[in-house]
């Protein structure tokens, strides 16, 4: 299973114009290890819009569900760094999934990306039996593909700190994410016509990601 974990968190969201560059600097030098220091934590990836949008979409994958209901994540969350409450009001249109990961299939990531949003509507276990055991099986299979998701949501985020300074989250239903190296390649999902609803869909292309034991400087501190 690509995934690390058998929960995940995906995020989508603008950043102000103006504030793109130094947002990029802060998630890489000081957000990404922050949040990768926490307990349960295993790897978070950022990835650009391609085609479509919001600009960014994060993932980061977690031992379990619990990981991100879990006291040390909430500590974080509401004590925000100095960098952190500065960048937090550049953040638009935020939607914010706790999830877990129902399928992983394939193996890697490759350089782009397909993001799938979804309601699964009434028929959600066919929906996901056909995800599971026929669409994303057979979809890694392909040239060009590398490795496929899908992601459900499992628990609520609750309001904290850092909400409360760029604005309250909207959530996620369902994902699937379809990772590969050939853009072309990344198909399209008979979703409609299995009962999703609201299908949205975009590409992205892999920017940055660090995983958990790649550094042990704290970010906070600048000690090891």
């Amino acid at each position: 299973m690509p995934f690390l974990g058998s929960a995940a968190m995906l995020l989508s969201f603008d950043i102000a114009e103006g504030a793109i560059e130094e947002h990029d600097d802060w998630h890489t030098h000081e957000h990404l290890p922050e949040r990768l220091s926490i307990p349960g934590f295993l790897r978070g990836t950022r990835w650009v819009a391609l085609h479509g949008g919001p600009r960014y979409v994060v993932l980061y994958e977690v031992a379990e569900l619990a990981t991100l209901t879990s006291a040390a994540y909430l500590e974080r969350l509401n004590n925000p760094s100095p960098w952190t409450s500065k960048m937090m009001p550049h953040y638009r249109g935020m939607k914010r999934g706790l999830c877990s990961v129902s399928g992983s299939f394939g193996l890697g990531t490759g350089h782009v990306a397909k993001l799938l949003r979804f309601t699964p509507g009434e028929g959600a276990a066919s929906l996901r039996a056909w995800l599971l055991e026929d669409a994303l099986p057979s979809v890694v299979t392909q040239p060009g593909v590398g490795s496929a998701h899908l992601l459900e949501s499992a628990a609520a985020p609750v309001m904290t700190n850092e909400q409360r300074i760029r604005g309250a989250d909207a959530g996620v239903d369902w994902a699937v994410v379809l990772a590969g190296y050939r853009e072309e390649a990344l198909p399209s999902l008979a979703l409609n016509s299995k009962g999703a609803r609201g299908v949205s869909e975009a590409y992205y292309r892999y920017d940055y990601s660090l995983a958990r034991g790649e550094g042990s400087i704290n970010p906070r501190t600048g000690a090891a």
